[in-house]
Formats: structure tokens, sequence, C-alpha cells
């Protein structure tokens, strides 16, 4: 009989409820459903006593293993700083994550309390300014952190040059000159960035664009889902937010400007870090455009075709990035 080698399996419900029974101190048995599929498994957990937690399985990407060790020592530290943040939730043996086998391979698990509040509304400034506090208090908290053996540093190599091999390798992009542009890009704006001569290093969130996080009853915007983070640009901590008021088709910078009010309020930010901020929104729309072509296999060339059209908005956002314009 041919055996298939799997990329990419999808546990059964039972099996992971099993898991979090045998390994974390909760009240039992535990209930869970799956909340998303995808370059997480995402599920919420129910104890017997009603109370509400989230299990997360990190997926194997082509950048490696999920840096888990790393991201629960620092949200452990963000808690313990007084940041409002989805801290882990330790095993009976006292671990921040734990390790299962899947067919493809060892996935890392973790378990997180849920956290209580709603999502944050796109139009609403006073979301933004939440966000943009709490990435400031991240950030300060971090000035104390020593990250032990970090696998990932977010630096020009992990964020643009690895991504935009893997757009090649993809084959997704078939058009050469297109490919040759978005080569181009990338080489301009990586210049750019090395030209500043002192941006900011710190610990990133990674993915803060404005919906990773939970707006409670205080108004604080409650960061979760650090599984891009590391150290790395302070710059490219703050462009993502920028990147998600302005890809896809959007085009408006206002709750830009109120998450950096938000984000000033707390710390300041340098005019060199402000300044390429705008730089770094290409560099994460070229990472994005890698994570999502390293999946071709999986997902499908029909589901990461999206990818071969984005060096519009790259030639866009480059000729139209003027400081004066946007900010």
């Amino acid at each position: 009989m041919l055996y298939f080698d799997p990329l990419y399996s999808t546990p059964q419900v039972a099996a992971i409820e099993q898991f979090i029974d045998q390994h974390y101190s909760l009240a039992g048995p535990v209930s869970c459903r799956m909340l998303q599929r995808g370059l997480n498994d995402v599920y919420l957990a129910l104890g017997s006593n009603g109370e509400r937690y989230v299990f997360r399985l990190s997926h194997r990407r082509a950048r490696g293993p999920a840096d888990v060790k790393t991201e629960t020592a620092f949200l452990t530290h963000l808690s313990q700083s007084g940041v409002p943040v989805a801290a882990p939730i330790p095993t009976r043996e006292g671990s921040l994550f734990i390790q299962g086998q899947a067919p493809e391979g060892a996935r890392q698990a973790v378990l997180f309390r849920a956290i209580d509040g709603r999502k944050p509304d796109a139009t609403d400034a006073g979301d933004a300014r939440a966000n943009g506090k709490t990435l400031a208090l991240m950030h300060n908290a971090a000035e104390t952190f020593q990250p032990d053996g970090a696998l990932y540093r977010l630096d020009l190599e992990h964020l643009l040059h690895r991504p935009l091999a893997r757009i090649g390798d993809s084959g997704v992009v078939e058009d050469a000159d297109v490919h040759s542009d978005l080569e181009d890009i990338a080489a301009r704006t990586a210049k750019a960035i090395e030209a500043f001569a002192n941006l900011s290093w710190t610990y990133c969130h990674g993915d803060c664009h404005g919906f990773n996080a939970r707006i409670n009853d205080a108004g604080e915007a409650v960061f979760f889902d650090f599984d891009d983070g590391g150290p790395g640009y302070l710059a490219y901590d703050l462009s993502v937010f920028l990147w998600a008021q302005t890809s896809f088709g959007r085009r408006s910078t206002a709750m830009w400007d109120a998450f950096v009010d938000g984000y000033r309020a707390v710390r300041p930010i340098t005019p060199d870090d402000f300044e390429a901020a705008h730089r770094f929104v290409i560099v994460r729309h070229i990472w994005l455009m890698g994570e999502c072509a390293s999946r071709a296999q999986e997902w499908g060339s029909e589901a990461v075709g999206w990818i071969a059209r984005e060096a519009n908005f790259l030639r866009q956002w480059e000729t139209g990035r003027c400081v004066e314009r946007l900010f």
C-alpha cells in the first residue's frame, strides 16, 4: 500500500481534549471546538467549571520550528510587568509549552486563558490608540527582557530576503518581469533601511495589525498571537499597523495617526524609527507573500495566486511613500 507523506494533519478534537486533560491541571473533562485552521490550529477549550481557554497547536513553517520557548518566556515577562497580554498556562510539570507528535512530526502546543473583551473596531480611533498604547508598554517591558537562545531575529534576512526567495522557489510568480520588479523593490528597500544609522532594536510582537487583541472593559488592548515575534526592528513592529491600514485596497491612515498617538502617550518614537516605519510596510508585505508562497503545496496554487499581483501595490507604495503625503 502507498502511504502518503503528510505536510499537515488535523487532529481529532477528542485527541486534543485528551491531550489537554493529560497535561494541564484544569477542571475536567475539557471540551473543545476548533476556532481556526491555518498557520496554527486554534481551539476553544472549556473546563467543566465554565472556565474558557485557548489551545494553540503550532504548524511547521518554512522558517523552521515555532520559537515557543522564547515566545512564552516573553509573554510571562510581559504579564509580570503589568502589560495586558494573554499569558501561557503552565503544564502539570510547570512547562510553558509542550510538544505532541503528529504524522508530519512534532508540533508545539500552548494553552492560554481566554481573553475577556470584544474584537477591536477597525474604524474606532480609541481602539487604535489602545493598540498603540499596549505596544508601547510592551516595548518598555522588553527593555528588561533577555531572550535566551531565540530562534529568529526579525532582521532583513528573516523578513525580506528569505521570503523573497520563497516566492521565487514556489513558482507562483510566473512572469519574469514581475519577479524582477519584486527583486528590485526589495533591494531598494533594504538599501534605504540600511541607510538609517540609528534604528531601534527591541523584542517585537511581529503581528500588531490591530486585531491580535481584545478590548477589555477598561478600554485596554490585550495582546495575543506572538508567534511571529522575536528580537527585531522597532520600526517594523510599528509598520505592521500602518500596513494593515493601507494594503489590499485599503487607503486610510486615520487609524494609524490614532495608533501613533496612543504609542507616543507612553513612549516616544525616534525620528528615524518613525520615518523607517513606512519603508517597512514593503518589508511586511513581502514577508506575508513569502509566508503564503511557502504554503503553495499545502494550500494550492489557486489560494496563493494573489501574490503575483502584489508588485502593483509595492510599486505604488514605493512611489507614493513621501513622509509629507502620508504623515
